[in-house]
């Protein structure tokens, strides 16, 4: 017996993989997408050969793409080791990197290491742009526009990316571990 043709068995284990996930039988798939439970059956043995409007059906009932059914399983998948993530120096004692070290639209994500002592001024924004800071580990203190707020591990700060603003880790003898996001909108919204 030949085997099914890659793309068929990527879309027989990503069709039973979203169908599991979501808890759905394949009588109840079918019914969602306004095709026989055969066709779900064959598409999930990698024996079937869908038509475009299947796919399109079954897409649509799973609450995916096309690109997703038909994806290779581990296409999306990637470990980046710590020596290879790109880090910087900035201000005074602390180091920064991307916390996801892909492109994320309309988002910046940073994780900031503060040494003991370290301070850094912020890098203003956009106008309209927020910035959530979380703290991590230690003692993280945020001055936004003049006014001082003290984060301990566990607390987050939301407030305006635009405006002035900076970090310090007062403590001399611990260093903080924060992570910075900064959701990003089109100048003058």
């Amino acid at each position: 017996m030949d085997k099914p043709p890659l793309v068929s068995r990527h879309l027989a284990r990503n069709l039973a993989a979203l169908r599991q996930v979501r808890s759905l039988t394949q009588d109840a798939l079918a019914k969602a997408a306004g095709v026989p439970r055969s066709t779900i059956a064959n598409l999930e043995s990698g024996d079937g050969n869908p038509s475009l409007a299947v796919l399109v059906k079954v897409a649509g009932a799973l609450a995916t793409s096309i690109d997703e059914l038909l994806a290779s399983p581990r296409a999306k998948i990637r470990r980046w080791a710590a020596k290879d993530l790109a880090s910087r120096s900035r201000g005074r004692g602390v180091t920064t990197r991307a916390l996801v070290p892909e492109p994320v639209p309309e988002e910046l994500m940073e994780l900031m290491e503060f040494a003991p002592d370290a301070v850094m001024a912020g890098t203003p924004h956009l106008r309209g742009t927020r910035e959530f800071f979380s703290c991590l580990e230690g003692h993280v203190t945020i001055f936004v526009a003049g006014e001082r707020f003290e984060l301990d591990a566990g607390d987050v700060l939301g407030f305006p990316g635009n405006v002035p603003h900076s970090y310090r880790n007062f403590d001399r003898g611990a260093k903080a571990l924060g992570v910075s996001v900064v959701v990003l909108t089109k100048a003058g919204v």
